[in-house]
Protein backbone atom coordinates (compact mmCIF):
# COMPACT_ATOMS: atom_id res chain seq x y z
CA UNK A 1 0.00 0.00 0.00
CA UNK A 2 1.49 3.33 -0.75
CA UNK A 3 1.71 6.20 1.36
CA UNK A 4 0.06 8.90 0.57
CA UNK A 5 0.64 12.85 1.44
CA UNK A 6 -3.28 14.22 0.95
CA UNK A 7 -2.85 18.22 0.86
CA UNK A 8 -5.65 20.49 1.71
CA UNK A 9 -5.59 24.49 2.70
CA UNK A 10 -7.74 24.10 5.27
CA UNK A 11 -8.53 20.74 7.81
CA UNK A 12 -12.48 20.73 7.63
CA UNK A 13 -14.73 22.76 5.51
CA UNK A 14 -18.36 21.55 6.34
CA UNK A 15 -19.29 21.83 2.41
CA UNK A 16 -16.06 19.92 1.55
CA UNK A 17 -17.16 16.40 1.70
CA UNK A 18 -14.90 15.08 -0.81
CA UNK A 19 -11.85 15.82 0.92
CA UNK A 20 -13.15 14.00 3.68
CA UNK A 21 -14.24 11.09 1.45
CA UNK A 22 -10.77 10.95 -0.17
CA UNK A 23 -9.09 11.34 3.09
CA UNK A 24 -10.94 8.33 4.58
CA UNK A 25 -11.87 5.90 1.14
CA UNK A 26 -9.06 5.98 -0.89
CA UNK A 27 -6.82 2.73 -0.67
CA UNK A 28 -3.70 3.95 0.78
CA UNK A 29 -2.10 5.04 3.82
CA UNK A 30 -2.96 8.77 4.07
CA UNK A 31 -0.73 11.71 6.03
CA UNK A 32 -3.09 14.27 5.88
CA UNK A 33 -1.37 17.61 5.23
CA UNK A 34 -3.62 20.93 5.90
CA UNK A 35 -3.32 24.65 6.83
CA UNK A 36 -1.77 27.03 4.29
CA UNK A 37 -1.55 25.53 0.31
CA UNK A 38 1.81 25.14 1.47
CA UNK A 39 0.93 23.11 4.56
CA UNK A 40 2.14 23.85 7.88
CA UNK A 41 0.31 21.01 10.13
CA UNK A 42 0.12 17.34 9.49
CA UNK A 43 -2.92 15.71 11.34
CA UNK A 44 -1.67 13.72 14.48
CA UNK A 45 1.51 15.42 14.72
CA UNK A 46 0.37 19.17 14.86
CA UNK A 47 2.73 22.15 12.98
CA UNK A 48 5.41 20.87 11.18
CA UNK A 49 8.86 22.27 13.67
CA UNK A 50 12.26 22.88 12.36
CA UNK A 51 15.29 22.16 14.39
CA UNK A 52 16.74 25.04 15.66
CA UNK A 53 20.45 24.56 13.85
CA UNK A 54 18.10 24.17 10.72
CA UNK A 55 16.12 27.34 10.96
CA UNK A 56 19.14 29.50 11.78
CA UNK A 57 21.04 28.27 8.82
CA UNK A 58 18.17 29.30 6.70
CA UNK A 59 17.91 32.89 8.44
CA UNK A 60 21.78 33.35 7.45
CA UNK A 61 21.53 32.38 4.49
CA UNK A 62 19.41 34.95 4.00
CA UNK A 63 20.95 37.22 5.69
CA UNK A 64 24.16 36.92 3.40
CA UNK A 65 22.11 36.99 0.50
CA UNK A 66 22.87 33.03 -0.37
CA UNK A 67 20.90 31.67 -2.89
CA UNK A 68 18.37 28.53 -1.71
CA UNK A 69 16.38 26.58 -3.74
CA UNK A 70 13.72 25.96 -1.04
CA UNK A 71 12.46 27.64 1.22
CA UNK A 72 12.55 27.19 5.03
CA UNK A 73 8.61 25.81 5.17
CA UNK A 74 9.30 23.97 2.09
CA UNK A 75 12.49 22.12 4.09
CA UNK A 76 10.03 21.25 6.60
CA UNK A 77 7.64 19.49 4.10
CA UNK A 78 10.56 18.11 2.85
CA UNK A 79 11.99 16.58 5.96
CA UNK A 80 8.25 15.22 6.86
CA UNK A 81 7.75 13.82 3.85
CA UNK A 82 10.46 11.87 3.62
CA UNK A 83 10.29 11.05 7.63
CA UNK A 84 6.62 9.57 6.54
CA UNK A 85 8.02 7.64 3.38
CA UNK A 86 5.76 9.18 1.33
CA UNK A 87 5.26 7.76 -2.35
CA UNK A 88 3.30 9.98 -3.86
CA UNK A 89 1.56 13.44 -3.43
CA UNK A 90 -2.28 14.45 -3.64
CA UNK A 91 -3.11 18.05 -3.71
CA UNK A 92 -6.63 18.89 -3.27
CA UNK A 93 -7.13 22.23 -6.00
CA UNK A 94 -4.80 23.78 -8.46
CA UNK A 95 -3.05 26.01 -6.46
CA UNK A 96 -2.21 23.93 -4.01
CA UNK A 97 -0.45 22.18 -6.28
CA UNK A 98 1.55 25.36 -7.69
CA UNK A 99 3.04 25.57 -3.79
CA UNK A 100 4.19 22.22 -3.00
CA UNK A 101 5.78 21.72 -6.56
CA UNK A 102 9.27 22.59 -5.64
CA UNK A 103 8.73 20.15 -2.62
CA UNK A 104 8.22 17.47 -5.38
CA UNK A 105 10.89 18.26 -7.79
CA UNK A 106 12.95 17.89 -4.65
CA UNK A 107 12.93 14.47 -3.79
CA UNK A 108 11.46 13.29 -7.03
CA UNK A 109 7.96 12.99 -5.58
CA UNK A 110 4.86 11.91 -8.51
CA UNK A 111 2.05 14.48 -7.79
CA UNK A 112 -1.65 14.36 -8.51
CA UNK A 113 -3.99 17.50 -8.51
CA UNK A 114 -7.30 17.29 -7.91
CA UNK A 115 -9.41 20.75 -9.41
CA UNK A 116 -12.81 21.34 -7.76
CA UNK A 117 -13.92 24.44 -9.41
CA UNK A 118 -13.08 27.83 -8.41
CA UNK A 119 -9.43 26.97 -9.01
CA UNK A 120 -10.01 26.25 -12.46
CA UNK A 121 -12.05 29.50 -13.43
CA UNK A 122 -12.13 32.22 -11.32
CA UNK A 123 -9.99 35.11 -13.37
CA UNK A 124 -8.11 36.32 -10.52
CA UNK A 125 -6.92 32.72 -9.61
CA UNK A 126 -6.24 31.92 -13.29
CA UNK A 127 -4.07 35.04 -13.97
CA UNK A 128 -2.05 35.09 -10.64
CA UNK A 129 -1.48 31.23 -11.26
CA UNK A 130 -0.73 30.95 -14.77
CA UNK A 131 2.82 29.94 -14.86
CA UNK A 132 2.21 27.81 -12.09
CA UNK A 133 -0.24 26.27 -13.44
CA UNK A 134 1.78 25.54 -16.87
CA UNK A 135 4.96 24.45 -14.50
CA UNK A 136 2.16 22.04 -12.30
CA UNK A 137 0.86 20.91 -15.81
CA UNK A 138 4.04 19.70 -17.39
CA UNK A 139 5.36 17.95 -14.09
CA UNK A 140 2.05 15.94 -12.53
CA UNK A 141 1.61 12.49 -13.43
CA UNK A 142 -2.11 13.30 -13.16
CA UNK A 143 -4.59 15.90 -13.23
CA UNK A 144 -8.38 15.00 -12.18
CA UNK A 145 -11.24 17.45 -13.30
CA UNK A 146 -14.68 16.87 -11.55
CA UNK A 147 -16.98 17.94 -14.55
CA UNK A 148 -16.73 17.78 -18.38
CA UNK A 149 -16.90 21.57 -18.44
CA UNK A 150 -13.93 21.72 -16.60
CA UNK A 151 -12.04 19.25 -18.78
CA UNK A 152 -12.48 21.73 -21.29
CA UNK A 153 -11.47 24.17 -19.23
CA UNK A 154 -8.18 22.42 -18.31
CA UNK A 155 -7.06 21.81 -21.88
CA UNK A 156 -7.86 25.74 -22.70
CA UNK A 157 -5.27 26.22 -20.19
CA UNK A 158 -2.48 24.31 -21.10
CA UNK A 159 -3.31 20.82 -19.76
CA UNK A 160 -1.92 17.41 -21.54
CA UNK A 161 -5.52 15.84 -22.24
CA UNK A 162 -3.77 12.44 -21.88
CA UNK A 163 -3.27 13.18 -18.19
CA UNK A 164 -6.59 14.22 -17.43
CA UNK A 165 -8.87 11.76 -15.52
CA UNK A 166 -13.15 13.01 -15.51
CA UNK A 167 -13.94 12.04 -11.97
CA UNK A 168 -16.60 13.42 -10.70
CA UNK A 169 -18.15 13.60 -7.17
CA UNK A 170 -20.31 10.48 -5.94
CA UNK A 171 -22.80 10.33 -3.17
CA UNK A 172 -22.76 9.03 0.21
CA UNK A 173 -24.70 5.30 -0.18
CA UNK A 174 -26.83 6.16 2.69
CA UNK A 175 -28.65 9.05 0.36
CA UNK A 176 -29.79 6.34 -2.04
CA UNK A 177 -31.68 5.15 0.92
CA UNK A 178 -33.42 7.58 1.57
CA UNK A 179 -36.98 7.40 0.59
CA UNK A 180 -39.44 10.47 0.06
CA UNK A 181 -42.56 11.06 0.40
CA UNK A 182 -43.38 13.73 -2.18
CA UNK A 183 -46.49 14.22 -0.09
CA UNK A 184 -45.58 18.38 0.92
CA UNK A 185 -44.86 21.11 -0.66
CA UNK A 186 -41.50 21.58 0.25
CA UNK A 187 -38.28 22.46 -1.90
CA UNK A 188 -34.86 22.04 -0.35
CA UNK A 189 -31.97 24.08 -0.77
CA UNK A 190 -28.19 23.28 -0.64
CA UNK A 191 -25.41 24.72 0.01
CA UNK A 192 -22.89 27.86 0.77
CA UNK A 193 -24.33 31.32 0.56
CA UNK A 194 -22.40 32.42 -2.29
CA UNK A 195 -22.58 34.71 -5.84
CA UNK A 196 -21.67 31.13 -7.64
CA UNK A 197 -24.75 29.62 -5.88
CA UNK A 198 -27.41 32.67 -6.20
CA UNK A 199 -28.99 32.25 -3.46
CA UNK A 200 -30.95 34.96 -4.36
CA UNK A 201 -32.55 33.33 -7.37
CA UNK A 202 -34.01 30.54 -5.50
CA UNK A 203 -35.60 33.30 -3.34
CA UNK A 204 -37.08 34.85 -6.51
CA UNK A 205 -38.31 31.92 -7.92
CA UNK A 206 -40.17 31.11 -4.54
CA UNK A 207 -41.84 34.08 -4.53
CA UNK A 208 -43.78 33.29 -7.71
CA UNK A 209 -44.50 30.14 -6.65
CA UNK A 210 -46.30 31.39 -3.38
CA UNK A 211 -48.43 33.50 -5.29
CA UNK A 212 -50.31 29.91 -6.17
CA UNK A 213 -49.26 27.76 -3.38
CA UNK A 214 -49.44 30.15 -0.33
CA UNK A 215 -48.75 26.68 1.54
CA UNK A 216 -45.56 26.17 0.30
CA UNK A 217 -41.97 26.14 1.83
CA UNK A 218 -38.54 26.01 1.21
CA UNK A 219 -36.61 24.98 3.70
CA UNK A 220 -32.26 26.44 2.96
CA UNK A 221 -29.57 24.36 4.49
CA UNK A 222 -26.10 26.26 4.82
CA UNK A 223 -23.87 29.30 5.67
CA UNK A 224 -22.53 31.76 4.01
CA UNK A 225 -21.68 35.38 3.28
CA UNK A 226 -25.12 36.41 1.51
CA UNK A 227 -27.34 34.45 4.38
CA UNK A 228 -27.68 37.96 6.24
CA UNK A 229 -29.03 39.78 2.98
CA UNK A 230 -31.08 36.36 2.25
CA UNK A 231 -32.40 36.10 5.62
CA UNK A 232 -33.48 40.49 5.17
CA UNK A 233 -35.14 40.01 1.30
CA UNK A 234 -37.17 37.23 3.26
CA UNK A 235 -38.57 39.26 6.07
CA UNK A 236 -39.33 42.67 3.41
CA UNK A 237 -41.50 39.93 1.73
CA UNK A 238 -43.13 38.72 5.05
CA UNK A 239 -42.11 34.97 4.28
CA UNK A 240 -40.19 34.51 7.00
CA UNK A 241 -42.53 31.21 8.12
CA UNK A 242 -42.34 30.05 4.46
CA UNK A 243 -38.53 30.56 3.88
CA UNK A 244 -36.79 28.68 6.79
CA UNK A 245 -33.32 29.06 7.12
CA UNK A 246 -31.55 26.35 8.86
CA UNK A 247 -27.68 27.29 9.28
CA UNK A 248 -25.12 24.25 8.69
CA UNK A 249 -26.76 20.78 9.30
CA UNK A 250 -25.83 17.21 10.46
CA UNK A 251 -26.32 14.70 7.20
CA UNK A 252 -29.12 13.03 9.55
CA UNK A 253 -31.08 16.11 9.93
CA UNK A 254 -30.66 16.34 5.80
CA UNK A 255 -31.84 12.95 5.52
CA UNK A 256 -34.85 13.85 7.40
CA UNK A 257 -35.47 17.40 5.17
CA UNK A 258 -35.18 15.01 1.93
CA UNK A 259 -37.57 12.62 3.48
CA UNK A 260 -40.25 15.34 3.56
CA UNK A 261 -39.16 17.10 -0.02
CA UNK A 262 -40.82 16.88 -3.18
CA UNK A 263 -37.85 18.70 -5.25
CA UNK A 264 -34.48 20.22 -4.65
CA UNK A 265 -33.34 23.61 -5.70
CA UNK A 266 -30.26 25.41 -7.08
CA UNK A 267 -29.86 28.31 -8.97
CA UNK A 268 -26.29 28.10 -9.98
CA UNK A 269 -24.96 30.55 -11.90
CA UNK A 270 -21.31 32.00 -13.13
CA UNK A 271 -20.19 34.49 -10.31
CA UNK A 272 -18.63 38.00 -11.71
CA UNK A 273 -15.22 36.80 -11.15
CA UNK A 274 -15.65 33.69 -12.64
CA UNK A 275 -16.01 31.49 -10.44
CA UNK A 276 -18.06 28.73 -11.39
CA UNK A 277 -19.23 25.38 -9.41
CA UNK A 278 -17.32 21.79 -10.16
CA UNK A 279 -19.70 18.80 -10.52
CA UNK A 280 -22.13 20.21 -7.30
CA UNK A 281 -22.20 17.96 -4.65
CA UNK A 282 -25.84 18.57 -3.03
CA UNK A 283 -27.12 18.11 -6.64
CA UNK A 284 -25.76 14.30 -6.81
CA UNK A 285 -27.02 13.68 -3.23
CA UNK A 286 -30.58 15.45 -3.82
CA UNK A 287 -30.89 13.10 -6.59
CA UNK A 288 -29.27 10.00 -4.84
CA UNK A 289 -32.33 10.42 -2.73
CA UNK A 290 -34.58 10.21 -5.20
CA UNK A 291 -35.64 13.97 -5.40
CA UNK A 292 -36.49 15.54 -8.36
CA UNK A 293 -33.65 18.73 -9.33
CA UNK A 294 -34.32 21.62 -10.49
CA UNK A 295 -31.30 24.20 -11.51
CA UNK A 296 -29.42 25.59 -14.01
CA UNK A 297 -27.13 24.59 -17.22
CA UNK A 298 -23.88 25.51 -15.43
CA UNK A 299 -20.57 23.37 -15.00
CA UNK A 300 -21.26 19.88 -13.96
CA UNK A 301 -24.64 20.75 -13.40
CA UNK A 302 -25.98 18.88 -17.08
CA UNK A 303 -23.57 16.01 -16.34
CA UNK A 304 -25.79 14.97 -13.14
CA UNK A 305 -29.43 16.49 -14.78
CA UNK A 306 -30.65 15.35 -17.48
CA UNK A 307 -33.56 18.09 -18.74
CA UNK A 308 -36.98 16.64 -18.66
CA UNK A 309 -35.65 13.30 -18.11
CA UNK A 310 -34.00 13.35 -14.33
CA UNK A 311 -35.16 17.19 -13.33
CA UNK A 312 -35.68 20.58 -14.92
CA UNK A 313 -33.57 22.50 -16.32
CA UNK A 314 -33.15 26.49 -16.71
CA UNK A 315 -30.29 29.24 -18.08
CA UNK A 316 -28.68 30.86 -16.15
CA UNK A 317 -30.56 34.04 -14.21
CA UNK A 318 -33.73 32.73 -15.65
CA UNK A 319 -35.94 33.21 -12.14
CA UNK A 320 -39.28 33.11 -14.46
CA UNK A 321 -38.14 29.87 -15.56
CA UNK A 322 -37.27 28.18 -12.28
CA UNK A 323 -40.49 29.33 -10.79
CA UNK A 324 -42.42 27.57 -13.60
CA UNK A 325 -40.83 24.36 -12.92
CA UNK A 326 -40.96 24.57 -9.30
CA UNK A 327 -44.69 24.93 -9.82
CA UNK A 328 -45.05 22.00 -12.44
CA UNK A 329 -43.87 19.98 -9.70
CA UNK A 330 -46.64 21.06 -7.55
CA UNK A 331 -49.37 20.82 -9.99
CA UNK A 332 -48.00 17.15 -11.16
CA UNK A 333 -46.65 15.30 -8.09
CA UNK A 334 -46.58 11.88 -10.27
CA UNK A 335 -44.30 13.47 -12.64
CA UNK A 336 -42.03 14.90 -9.66
CA UNK A 337 -41.80 11.33 -8.81
CA UNK A 338 -41.17 10.07 -12.27
CA UNK A 339 -38.00 12.25 -12.27
CA UNK A 340 -36.63 12.11 -9.04
CA UNK A 341 -37.08 7.66 -9.34
CA UNK A 342 -35.29 8.00 -13.13
CA UNK A 343 -32.52 10.62 -11.57
CA UNK A 344 -31.92 7.93 -8.88
CA UNK A 345 -30.93 5.61 -11.03
CA UNK A 346 -28.75 7.26 -13.12
CA UNK A 347 -26.99 8.91 -10.59
CA UNK A 348 -26.08 5.29 -8.95
CA UNK A 349 -25.05 4.52 -12.47
CA UNK A 350 -22.82 6.86 -13.10
CA UNK A 351 -21.47 9.00 -10.27
CA UNK A 352 -21.29 6.50 -7.34
CA UNK A 353 -18.36 7.27 -4.61
CA UNK A 354 -17.11 3.94 -5.28
CA UNK A 355 -16.71 4.87 -9.05
CA UNK A 356 -14.72 8.06 -8.16
CA UNK A 357 -12.49 6.63 -5.48
CA UNK A 358 -11.93 3.59 -7.60
CA UNK A 359 -10.73 6.24 -10.26
CA UNK A 360 -8.46 7.75 -7.81
CA UNK A 361 -7.04 4.61 -6.36
CA UNK A 362 -5.82 3.79 -10.17
CA UNK A 363 -4.05 7.22 -10.56
CA UNK A 364 -2.55 6.01 -7.11
CA UNK A 365 -1.35 2.69 -8.03
CA UNK A 366 0.13 3.86 -11.43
Amino acid sequence: MKTIALISPKKSVYSETFIQAHKNLLHADIKYYYDGELPRCLEGEGQLKATRAGSALKRISRLLQLTTDTTLQEDLLVKSFKKNKIDKVYAEYGPTAVAVLNVCKKINLPLIVNFHGYDASVAHVLSRHREGYARVFDYAQSIVAVSKHMVNTLIGLGADKDKISYAPYGPQGSFFQIQPRYSENVFVAVGRFVNKKAPYYTMLAFFKVLKKYPDARLYFAGDGPLLSACQNIARYHACEGKIIFLGTVEPAALHELYEGALGFVQHSITADDGNMEGTPVAVLEASASGLPVIATEHAGIPDVVINGQTGLLVKEHDVDGMAENMMRLLDDRKYAISLGQRGREYVKDNFSMNKHIGILNALIDA
